[in-house]
C-alpha cells in the first residue's frame, strides 16, 4: 500500500480533511501530519513536516494545502529531492508529473473546490513521469 503524507494550514483545513478521507477511500495509507483546528497557524511548521516525509522516502508523495498552496510550495521545496508546486488546474496536474516528476502536490482550499481538488488529486497520483530528457532536466535543479 503506498503511504502518502498530508499537512494543512487552517486556511486547507476543510479541503485536507475532504481528500484524506478520498485518499483512504482509494486504498492509500495516509499519515495526516496536521493540522487539527481552525486556529490560526504557521503553514511552514506543516509543509516542513511532509517535505521531510517525502525527502526520505517514508511517504510515497505528500499533499500540502494552505490558503492558496503557494506558500506551502516554498517551504516544501526547500527540501533536496522535493519537487512541489501549488497547483490550480488540470493540465498542469498533468504536465507536472510527466515533466517535472511532481512528488509533493500543494492546493489552495481558498482557491480550489471539492471537486477539482478531487481531480487534480487523481492525475497527480495516476499520472507516470516520462523521463528521458526531462529527467536530465530535474538533475540539473539538484
Amino acid at each position: 500500500m503506498k503511504k502518502i503524507a498530508i499537512a494543512s494550514d487552517h486556511a486547507g483545513l476543510t479541503l485536507k480533511n475532504h481528500l484524506k478521507q478520498h485518499l483512504k477511500d482509494l486504498g492509500y495509507e495516509v499519515v495526516d501530519r496536521g493540522c487539527q483546528t481552525q486556529e490560526s497557524v504557521d503553514y511552514p511548521d506543516f509543509a516542513k513536516l511532509v517535505a521531510n516525509d517525502v525527502q526520505k522516502g517514508s511517504a510515497w508523495r505528500g499533499v500540502l494545502i494552505c490558503g492558496t498552496g503557494i506558500g506551502m510550495a516554498l517551504t516544501a521545496n526547500r527540501f533536496s529531492k522535493v519537487r512541489a508546486a501549488s497547483i490550480t488546474d488540470i493540465y498542469s496536474a498533468k504536465m507536472a508529473r510527466a515533466h517535472n516528476d511532481l512528488n509533493l502536490l500543494c492546493l489552495g482550499g481558498r482557491v480550489v473546490g471539492i471537486g477539482l481538488a478531487e481531480e487534480i488529486l487523481k492525475i497527480f497520483l495516476e499520472t507516470e513521469f516520462e523521463g528521458g530528457r526531462h529527467q536530465k532536466r530535474l538533475e540539473k535543479i539538484e
